[in-house]
Order: C-alpha cells, then structure tokens, then sequence
C-alpha cells in the first residue's frame, strides 16, 4: 500500500508519471505544462507518494520524456510510481498567464468597460481562451495585463456584440 504524502499548499500539477522504462528504474513523464525546466537535473517534485528529484531526463523524438529520479532505485520500485501525479512550486514568471491566476480574475476591456468573471480557461491549439461567467469567449491573444486578480484586454469591435445578438 503507498503512503499518502500531502502535496504542499499552492503547488501546481506539471505532469504524471505513467510506467517504468528499463530495468533501472527510468520512467516515462507526461508534462501537463510546457515549462520543460520541470524536468531538468536537481528539480525537486511533490507527489502523493512523496518528494523526487530529477537525476537525469531525456526528451526522445516521439515527444516523451524518459526520467530518472533519485528515489527510484529499479523498474520495481519504478511500477510502483504509475500514473502518480507530481506537483511543483509556481514558476515567478512576469511575463506568463497562469491558468490558477486567470480563474476568478475580473475581465476589463482597456477603456475600463467590466466584462464578467473568467470562471475557466480553455485549452485550445490556436490560443487558450478564457470563458466568462457571462458565456463570452476571450482568446489570451487579446490579454494585454493582469494586475491584482483584473485582466485586461483588447478585443476586436464586435467581439462582445456576437453572443449579444
């Protein structure tokens, strides 16, 4: 039975392990984030089952990473991690929109027009968008600030008008 380990306030989930690689304990991680450092040698992250920390990992050409983590001494002990999600501190990243930042946020428009709360953000592949509590849909494309739990953006004329209609 795996001990249960709380996962330290305000972490956010990066990824899953999935299943043992070899006989040496490597595994294979699934990032849920795009910040590939996550993975780099030395980082430290939380799971359930306790903390890991990154030994060596590598990127292979189909787009999985292959990982070694100093706590998984062999494919046993590497079988017993599948599908445990790891957790990690925010990154502190001015430039970034964070999904967990973005919920809740006041939406304006640059010339101060309020817009609704985003109540979810959408993962889509031409641009995440936010969804409103009033159903309006906002590319992050047209965020242009995110101050104090308010997000700003600029929208095409008309953007608000379709659901209106």
């Amino acid at each position: 039975m795996a001990r249960s380990t709380p996962i330290p306030e305000g972490f956010l989930e990066v990824g899953h392990i999935r299943r043992a690689h070899g006989l040496r304990g490597d595994v294979f991680v699934q990032l849920v984030t795009d910040r590939t450092e996550r993975l780099a040698v030395g980082s430290a992250l939380s799971s359930a089952q306790g903390e890991v920390t990154v030994e060596s990992s590598k990127l292979l050409p189909n787009g999985r990473w292959v990982v070694k983590f100093d706590q998984i001494a062999d494919r046993t002990a590497a079988e017993a991690w599948t599908n445990v999600a790891l957790h990690a501190a925010p990154i502190d990243d001015i430039d970034a929109l964070w999904f967990h930042e973005l919920i809740g946020s006041k939406v304006v428009e640059a010339d101060g027009t309020e817009r609704g709360t985003c109540t979810k953000v959408l993962t889509n592949p031409a641009a995440d968008i936010l969804e409103l509590d009033t159903g309006h849909l906002v590319p992050t494309t047209f965020v242009v600030a995110q101050v104090d739990g308010v997000v700003t953006v600029e929208v095409p004329d008309g953007l608000f008008e379709l659901l209106d209609d």
